[in-house]
């Protein structure tokens, strides 16, 4: 079954979701039985293109590392340039839409208009952002359905580990009353080198170095990234309509040296927590950096590694560790969410 698809954003990981593409095409066909054909990609910085039968991503890949853009893809018959992102959207013959743009965490724009254009052309939308599904989710959610659409966005909150799948599919039954995760790994690389000894101007000197913060790290030490996490968990495993104003949020730019040490003596180490708790009054959110018991599973997280404790009535609690970014990690977020419709589409008969 052949599916086809528009990339709307084309940076590291829509290059990666391409190169996956490229690499498991033939296995992906033989083993599930569908054929994903990038119809579109359009970028704001690198162009657009569209072919109602399908891109070469050979050629794709060649225009992008010999010129940094679209611009070197040869012409060919029916090959449309210059489509506006809304226009690629509207458009196109492509059954999904995967957005991958740069998404402003305060209004979650473009990407809420992305999902609510191609939603409005029964298109369904998979996305690696946080944004939309943090601050729109129910909205988004009721136009998919109204449209019989659907929208899949694993890779938003621990890239290619299933953190969303996981107690929505595998954990079906449990109730689930605490989730607790590490779930930023800028923060969670710079703890342990404080525990090494390292300023925390220092080690957070060597996660920029290491790539693993941006230049401006202001979301990942002030808790935000974390944050917009926790709201999706609540909203999508626990299905309550937590807002951002609901959450206790910070980060760790008070964690000092003499903190680091006091947990040492304690047998306990530092972590930037997300939790969310159901009460009696509904559920509580909360961010902030916590001392966690060595014996807890989430103590032995290291590195820029992400993990998750899910806390449930039946199964005990299970801890989830994986990546939590990355290029790889989060284009194969992408790939498993495209294969979830298509199987959904098996399913429904269609």
């Amino acid at each position: 079954m052949e599916h086809k698809i528009d990339l709307i954003g084309f940076g590291g990981v829509g290059q990666g979701f391409v190169d996956i593409i490229r690499e498991k095409g033939l296995k992906l066909k033989n083993d599930h039985e569908v054929e994903f054909k990038v119809v579109s990609i359009s970028d704001l910085y690198k162009g657009s293109l569209h072919h109602p039968d399908g891109l070469c991503l050979d050629k794709v890949m060649n225009s992008i590392c010999e010129s940094g853009s679209l611009d070197g893809y040869p012409d060919q018959p029916g090959l449309i340039r210059g489509w506006s992102t809304q226009e690629t959207i509207e458009k196109s013959n492509a059954d999904s839409v995967v957005e991958m743009t740069f998404t402003d965490v305060v209004t979650g724009q473009p990407a809420i208009d992305h999902c609510t254009w191609a939603f409005s052309n029964k298109k369904n939308v998979v996305m690696t952002n946080k944004g939309p599904v943090a601050l729109a989710y129910e909205k988004l959610s009721k136009l998919a359905e109204a449209n019989e659409v659907q929208w899949l966005f694993e890779g938003a909150v621990m890239s290619g580990s299933p953190a969303l799948r996981l107690p929505k599919e595998t954990l079906t039954g449990n109730e689930i009353h605490e989730i607790r995760g590490i779930l930023n790994g800028t923060t969670n690389y710079m703890l342990m080198r404080m525990e090494d000894g390292l300023s925390y101007q220092d080690a957070l000197q060597e996660a920029k170095q290491l790539g693993y913060a941006e230049a401006d790290p202001t979301a990942d030490i002030e808790g935000y990234d974390v944050l917009y996490k926790v709201l999706i968990l609540a909203n999508v495993v626990l299905g309550f309509p937590l807002k951002r104003e609901d959450v206790l949020c910070k980060g760790i730019t008070d964690v000092t040296q003499s903190a680091i040490d006091d947990a040492k003596k304690a047998g306990k180490r530092w972590k930037l927590i997300g939790s969310l708790k159901r009460t009696e009054s509904g559920v509580k959110g909360i961010v902030a950096p916590e001392m966690v018991a060595l014996d807890d599973p989430l103590a032995g997280v290291s590195g820029a590694m992400n993990a998750i404790t899910y806390q449930c009535d039946l199964s005990g609690a299970i801890t989830l560790v994986g990546a939590g970014a990355g290029i790889k990690e989060t284009g194969f977020a992408v790939l498993i969410d495209l294969i979830h419709i298509k199987r959904g589409r098996e399913q429904e008969g269609g």
